[in-house]
């Protein structure tokens, strides 16, 4: 590693309302299990009141990503929209404390910071109700070469397309990255994020990004194929190197003509599937920007992967690095 910033994540600063919750729940509400739905204020604060003790932690996909850059020694630094309220005040504690650059402050004057209530379910799967308040007012105009610096990698999330400004604070982001050298990386965040936006994606993944990690539904949507293999043929064509994730089937690395199969680590229980690829992508940047071949790290990545399933709440932190399992 250098002095230089490994990693900056731009996305949705939302903190994490993780609960248990049973599948009767999931109907009470209407939501499908496995989705993330985006919903207003007030349905925010039915489904808390419905939800049961809960835990709070910094979240948002690039959010956890960059968290777990952080715990595992990298220098990494985010760039999102908080309010000054209780919350984001605990979004930007929570980031800081674990060091990293948090280049926007709270702000007065905002919708309420965003939250995601994270629904558990006795099989370990989660769904999201994202409410994202404060975190859709990223203004394009906080997104410039003095927020982004140079770092190594800019990794952008799918969700900061659905904000007021996104796509057009995506285009400059990767402007500015293009222009310093950064490598611009895109994390394609759901399914259903991609199809809303899957003519941006496509073209982003054309003509600007370096890295694209998704999981196995991401990336068909994306190709709009009708099976993982021929998705895998599509980004086969690209420059970009793909890292796709596939739950129990562990992981498919694609880098032009080259392929290389991780296989899952086993696990003898999923307790929270939260943040799974979010650690995933964040243990591979680790290993790449230390100068690791594109196995080692598909196999780290992997090993951290199958540690956060292991555990209630997505972050890749001291507890879940100390339960890697064995390469």
């Amino acid at each position: 590693m250098t002095s230089r910033v490994s990693v900056l994540g731009i996305g949705n600063a939302i903190v994490d309302v993780l609960a248990r919750v049973d599948d009767q729940l999931l109907a009470d509400i209407g939501a499908e299990k496995r989705s993330m739905t985006l919903i207003d204020e007030q349905r925010a604060i039915e489904v808390y009141q419905k939800m049961g003790p809960a835990v709070e932690m910094s979240g948002g996909s690039v959010a956890n990503t960059i968290a777990g850059l952080a715990s595992l020694g990298a220098r990494a630094a985010f760039i999102g929209r908080v309010a000054n309220d209780q919350l984001g005040r605990i979004f930007t504690h929570d980031l800081q404390s674990l060091g990293v650059d948090v280049r926007l402050p709270p702000l007065d004057g905002l919708a309420s910071t965003a939250r995601s209530h994270i629904l558990i379910t006795p099989d370990g799967q989660r769904t999201m109700q994202t409410y994202l308040g404060a975190c859709a007012e990223l203004g394009v105009d906080e997104v410039n070469e003095r927020t982004i610096g140079d770092p190594e990698v800019v990794l952008l999330e799918g969700y900061a397309w659905d904000i007021d400004q996104g796509p057009e604070l995506a285009r400059e982001a990767m402007k500015v990255a293009e222009h310093t050298g950064s490598v611009v990386a895109i994390s394609l965040s759901d399914a259903r994020c991609v199809e809303r936006h899957r003519d941006a994606f496509l073209d982003a993944t054309a003509r600007h990004a370096g890295m694209v990690f998704a999981n196995e539904t991401e990336i068909i949507s994306l190709f709009d194929t009708k099976s993982f293999d021929e998705a895998v043929d599509r980004a086969s064509d690209f420059d970009a190197l793909f890292v796709l994730t596939r739950t129990e089937k562990g992981c498919v690395v694609v880098d032009g003509s080259d392929i290389i199969v991780q296989e899952a680590y086993p696990v003898d229980v999923v307790t929270d599937a939260t943040g799974a690829g979010d650690a995933h992508t964040a243990a591979f940047l680790y290993q790449r920007a230390a100068g690791g071949s594109l196995k080692e790290c598909a196999v780290f990545a992997s090993r951290c992967a199958t540690a956060v399933i292991s555990q209630v709440g997505g972050r890749l932190d001291e507890h879940a690095l100390k339960h890697l399992p064995e390469p």
